[in-house]
């Protein structure tokens, strides 16, 4: 390879990253900038604060069910040109979801732009997975991690700060100009990872494959399901915090969004954490195995530290203590999601061969559907302080606890 052309490849790959990370950002776009909005939007659509949860429920929803399209999909025709499908898809139906009339068409149109937005988050990790291994997986699933985390940060000020002029609707109007611009980076940045001759053939039939293959990989399944028990947890946070800060605490919705990207800031901090902890080297022997198991007790570590934080809020919750008691061990548990998300990521891809997108379908999906049903069903009599710590205490230990009986399966060495 010349000079010229290391230089370019060079300058690709410094690039590529933080264009995946702003497509990872999908999700916390979909629902962070209007989540100071979510009692405003329930009271002028003349509906409860559960069916306004499930405004949020039906895009995780889409962002769940859509991986399981769009994972396929990439292995299949490449990781390119399905991306920017989706993400104009993404762009139209964020503009809808500004004028919507009903509680019911909103829910509707939010589940069609969670399944756009899905390629986002999919398809970014896939194209993660295709050039980079081990260590290096880690610090780039981190890296994404750390950049989408940005999007809470700036998402709920910036929502915040638009409410002061505008209201619900023109959030999404926001959301639709964000979706045109990240279109403009996927088509600018993102270049073709996915070789012709490692794409896979046939149908429905054969993306079904595709996606059972990673159900019947044990070691895979077991990190999947702890960072899907983990999401739960942090959706919980992101799900119940508005109602419990406003409505039960009194902090406007200015207040929310900087609690919000305070908090935020901890899952860039935990990201950091990770991609630290990703590149340091092994206190054992030098097999890429024994480097892995690491990164295991690195996850048991902060999921233990999480299931302290949760009991930390739900005791804070049941004494009625003043406000900073709860923020201080909710900053905790949110951060945490920085160091468990792209370190389950890692070890639970690194264990896939063939059909990265598939497999990046199924991780998201377990992720999504737990963190999108669980807590709008356990709201049903009403969102507290005591529920959302409850639910996130239940979640953390679930994970914890999985991960920790499945010692021998997840120590099996990954991919060569």
């Amino acid at each position: 390879m010349s000079d010229a052309s290391s230089a370019e490849d060079a300058r690709g790959r410094r690039t590529l990253l933080p264009a995946l990370g702003a497509l990872s950002a999908f999700g916390p776009l979909s629902m962070d900038l209007y989540i100071p909005a979510l009692p405003a939007l329930g009271r002028e659509l003349h509906t409860t604060e559960a069916l306004a949860q499930v405004t949020m429920s039906a895009c995780l929803i889409g962002l769940a069910l859509g991986q399981l399209l769009w994972g396929p999909i990439s292995d299949r025709y490449g990781r390119r040109r399905p991306l920017l499908w989706a993400v104009a898809g993404f762009a139209v139906a964020s503009f809808v979801c500004a004028v919507s009339p009903s509680i019911e068409l909103l829910i509707l149109v939010r589940l069609l732009q969670g399944l756009c937005g899905a390629a986002g988050m999919a398809i970014a990790r896939a194209v993660v997975h295709d050039v980079h291994e081990g260590a290096e997986a880690t610090a780039g699933f981190a890296t994404l991690t750390a950049i989408a985390g940005a999007a809470p940060v700036l998402a709920p000020l910036l929502g915040g700060a638009l409410l002061t002029f505008t209201d619900w609707r023109g959030l999404f109007v926001a959301l639709g100009v964000i979706g045109a611009l990240l279109l403009l980076t996927a088509a600018l940045f993102v270049p073709e990872t996915h070789p012709r001759a490692e794409r896979t053939t046939g149908g429905l039939g054969n993306d079904l494959r595709g996606i059972g293959a990673a159900l019947g990989n044990g070691p895979f399944m077991v990190f999947a399901l702890t960072l899907g028990l983990a999401s739960a947890g942090f959706f919980a946070y992101l799900q119940m915090s508005s109602f419990v800060l406003q409505n039960q605490f009194g902090v406007d919705a200015q207040g929310f969004a900087l609690i919000f990207a305070v908090n935020a800031g901890g899952i860039m901090l935990g990201a950091w954490l990770s991609r630290r902890l990703a590149r340091r080297p092994s206190r054992t022997s030098g097999t890429a195995g024994e480097r892995r198991m690491d990164a295991r007790r690195v996850v048991l570590t902060s999921l233990t530290l999480g299931t302290a934080a949760a009991a930390a809020v739900l005791l804070s919750a049941l004494l009625h203590s003043p406000l900073p008691w709860l923020l201080v061990p909710l900053f905790l548990l949110v951060g945490l999601h920085g160091v468990n998300n792209p370190t389950l990521t890692a070890l639970a891809l690194g264990r896939v061969r063939r059909g990265a997108g598939s497999a990046s379908a199924v991780l998201g999906t377990l992720a999504a559907l737990l963190g999108a049903l669980l807590p709008p069903l356990l709201s049903r009599a009403g969102v507290s302080a005591t529920l959302m710590g409850a639910t996130m205490l239940v979640a953390f230990a679930a994970a914890l606890a999985l991960l920790a009986a499945t010692g021998r399966i997840t120590r099996v060495p990954d991919r060569p």
